[in-house]
Protein backbone atom coordinates (compact mmCIF):
# COMPACT_ATOMS: atom_id res chain seq x y z
CA UNK A 1 0.00 0.00 0.00
CA UNK A 2 1.59 3.28 -1.13
CA UNK A 3 1.54 6.53 0.75
CA UNK A 4 -0.53 9.22 -0.97
CA UNK A 5 -0.57 12.98 -0.44
CA UNK A 6 -3.29 15.59 -0.73
CA UNK A 7 -3.04 18.94 -2.47
CA UNK A 8 -2.41 22.48 -1.29
CA UNK A 9 -5.59 24.28 -0.24
CA UNK A 10 -7.64 26.40 -2.59
CA UNK A 11 -7.84 29.46 -0.35
CA UNK A 12 -7.42 33.23 -0.41
CA UNK A 13 -7.86 36.26 1.78
CA UNK A 14 -11.52 36.87 2.40
CA UNK A 15 -12.37 33.18 2.69
CA UNK A 16 -15.28 32.57 5.06
CA UNK A 17 -16.25 28.99 4.23
CA UNK A 18 -14.02 25.92 4.19
CA UNK A 19 -15.09 22.67 2.52
CA UNK A 20 -13.10 19.67 3.69
CA UNK A 21 -12.80 16.29 2.06
CA UNK A 22 -10.81 13.40 3.48
CA UNK A 23 -8.20 12.59 0.78
CA UNK A 24 -8.33 12.90 -3.03
CA UNK A 25 -9.30 9.75 -4.88
CA UNK A 26 -7.21 8.07 -7.55
CA UNK A 27 -8.71 10.09 -10.44
CA UNK A 28 -8.06 13.34 -8.58
CA UNK A 29 -4.51 12.36 -7.70
CA UNK A 30 -3.82 11.47 -11.34
CA UNK A 31 -5.32 14.75 -12.60
CA UNK A 32 -3.86 16.78 -9.71
CA UNK A 33 -7.28 18.38 -9.26
CA UNK A 34 -9.81 18.28 -6.47
CA UNK A 35 -12.88 16.15 -7.27
CA UNK A 36 -11.71 15.08 -10.73
CA UNK A 37 -13.66 11.80 -10.91
CA UNK A 38 -16.22 12.31 -13.71
CA UNK A 39 -19.08 10.97 -11.55
CA UNK A 40 -18.21 12.99 -8.44
CA UNK A 41 -20.96 15.57 -7.98
CA UNK A 42 -18.84 18.23 -6.23
CA UNK A 43 -18.30 20.51 -9.24
CA UNK A 44 -21.82 20.10 -10.66
CA UNK A 45 -23.26 20.99 -7.23
CA UNK A 46 -20.95 23.96 -6.64
CA UNK A 47 -21.37 25.39 -10.12
CA UNK A 48 -25.14 25.07 -9.75
CA UNK A 49 -25.01 26.92 -6.42
CA UNK A 50 -22.85 29.64 -7.95
CA UNK A 51 -25.10 29.82 -11.04
CA UNK A 52 -22.33 29.17 -13.52
CA UNK A 53 -21.28 26.66 -16.15
CA UNK A 54 -19.87 23.31 -15.04
CA UNK A 55 -17.83 23.31 -18.26
CA UNK A 56 -15.51 26.04 -16.95
CA UNK A 57 -11.88 25.02 -16.71
CA UNK A 58 -10.61 23.71 -13.40
CA UNK A 59 -8.70 26.97 -12.80
CA UNK A 60 -11.84 29.01 -13.51
CA UNK A 61 -13.92 26.91 -11.12
CA UNK A 62 -11.28 27.35 -8.41
CA UNK A 63 -11.23 31.11 -9.00
CA UNK A 64 -15.01 31.19 -8.77
CA UNK A 65 -14.91 29.44 -5.39
CA UNK A 66 -12.52 32.09 -4.11
CA UNK A 67 -14.71 34.93 -5.42
CA UNK A 68 -17.51 33.44 -3.29
CA UNK A 69 -15.28 33.17 -0.21
CA UNK A 70 -15.09 29.38 -0.36
CA UNK A 71 -11.92 27.37 0.30
CA UNK A 72 -11.33 23.67 -0.37
CA UNK A 73 -8.86 21.38 1.34
CA UNK A 74 -8.61 17.88 2.79
CA UNK A 75 -8.37 16.89 6.41
CA UNK A 76 -5.55 14.49 5.62
CA UNK A 77 -2.15 15.54 4.37
CA UNK A 78 -1.14 11.94 3.74
CA UNK A 79 -2.20 8.37 4.35
CA UNK A 80 -2.00 4.89 2.96
CA UNK A 81 -5.01 3.65 1.01
CA UNK A 82 -5.65 0.69 -1.34
CA UNK A 83 -8.37 2.34 -3.44
CA UNK A 84 -10.29 5.60 -3.66
CA UNK A 85 -12.67 4.54 -0.91
CA UNK A 86 -12.39 6.27 2.46
CA UNK A 87 -13.06 2.91 4.09
CA UNK A 88 -9.74 1.68 2.63
CA UNK A 89 -7.68 4.34 4.43
CA UNK A 90 -5.25 2.80 6.91
CA UNK A 91 -6.19 4.81 10.00
CA UNK A 92 -2.77 4.29 11.58
CA UNK A 93 -1.17 6.05 8.59
CA UNK A 94 -3.28 9.23 8.76
CA UNK A 95 -1.38 12.52 8.95
CA UNK A 96 -3.52 15.65 9.13
CA UNK A 97 -2.96 18.94 7.37
CA UNK A 98 -1.84 21.95 9.43
CA UNK A 99 -5.10 23.60 10.43
CA UNK A 100 -3.48 25.75 13.11
CA UNK A 101 -1.55 27.38 10.25
CA UNK A 102 -4.65 27.63 8.02
CA UNK A 103 -6.89 29.28 10.59
CA UNK A 104 -4.14 31.67 11.72
CA UNK A 105 -3.50 32.80 8.13
CA UNK A 106 -7.19 32.94 7.15
CA UNK A 107 -8.98 34.11 10.30
CA UNK A 108 -12.18 34.94 8.40
CA UNK A 109 -13.03 31.26 8.08
CA UNK A 110 -15.96 30.71 10.43
CA UNK A 111 -17.78 27.81 8.78
CA UNK A 112 -16.42 24.37 7.99
CA UNK A 113 -18.43 21.99 5.86
CA UNK A 114 -17.40 18.36 5.59
CA UNK A 115 -17.83 16.50 2.33
CA UNK A 116 -18.93 13.28 4.00
CA UNK A 117 -18.53 11.53 7.33
CA UNK A 118 -14.89 10.43 7.07
CA UNK A 119 -13.71 14.03 6.73
CA UNK A 120 -15.86 15.07 9.69
CA UNK A 121 -14.73 12.22 11.93
CA UNK A 122 -11.04 12.72 11.17
CA UNK A 123 -11.31 16.48 11.78
CA UNK A 124 -13.23 16.15 15.04
CA UNK A 125 -10.92 13.45 16.41
CA UNK A 126 -7.52 14.53 15.11
CA UNK A 127 -7.70 18.28 14.42
CA UNK A 128 -10.32 19.93 16.60
CA UNK A 129 -8.54 19.12 19.90
CA UNK A 130 -5.53 21.14 18.65
CA UNK A 131 -7.58 24.24 17.83
CA UNK A 132 -8.59 27.08 20.10
CA UNK A 133 -11.24 28.38 17.70
CA UNK A 134 -14.55 28.02 19.53
CA UNK A 135 -16.48 30.04 16.98
CA UNK A 136 -16.22 27.58 14.09
CA UNK A 137 -19.54 26.27 12.83
CA UNK A 138 -19.04 22.63 11.80
CA UNK A 139 -21.52 20.95 9.45
CA UNK A 140 -21.43 17.57 7.72
CA UNK A 141 -22.88 17.41 4.23
CA UNK A 142 -23.62 14.29 2.20
CA UNK A 143 -20.60 13.10 0.28
CA UNK A 144 -20.45 14.08 -3.37
CA UNK A 145 -18.60 10.84 -4.13
CA UNK A 146 -20.16 8.41 -6.60
CA UNK A 147 -19.79 5.79 -3.86
CA UNK A 148 -22.44 7.69 -1.84
CA UNK A 149 -25.44 6.77 -3.96
CA UNK A 150 -28.19 6.79 -1.32
CA UNK A 151 -29.08 10.38 -2.31
CA UNK A 152 -29.60 11.62 -5.84
CA UNK A 153 -28.16 14.85 -7.25
CA UNK A 154 -31.18 17.00 -6.33
CA UNK A 155 -31.21 15.72 -2.74
CA UNK A 156 -27.48 16.41 -2.34
CA UNK A 157 -27.88 19.83 -3.94
CA UNK A 158 -30.63 20.72 -1.46
CA UNK A 159 -28.34 19.84 1.46
CA UNK A 160 -25.35 21.70 -0.03
CA UNK A 161 -27.34 24.94 -0.53
CA UNK A 162 -26.43 25.98 3.00
CA UNK A 163 -22.81 26.70 2.03
CA UNK A 164 -23.94 29.84 0.19
CA UNK A 165 -25.34 32.37 2.70
CA UNK A 166 -28.93 33.37 1.93
CA UNK A 167 -28.06 37.01 1.30
CA UNK A 168 -25.31 35.98 -1.12
CA UNK A 169 -27.53 33.43 -2.90
CA UNK A 170 -30.16 36.13 -3.50
CA UNK A 171 -27.63 38.32 -5.29
CA UNK A 172 -26.37 35.54 -7.60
Amino acid sequence: MAEIFSFAPIVADGTRVLILGSMPGIASLQAQQYYAHPRNQFWPILTELMATDVQLSYAQRCDLLLVHGIAVWDVLKSCQRRSSLDSDIDKSSMVCNDFVWLFSHYPGINQVFFNGSTAEQAFRRRVLPQLTADSLKLTRLPSTSPAHASLNFQQKLACWRQIIPTTQAETL
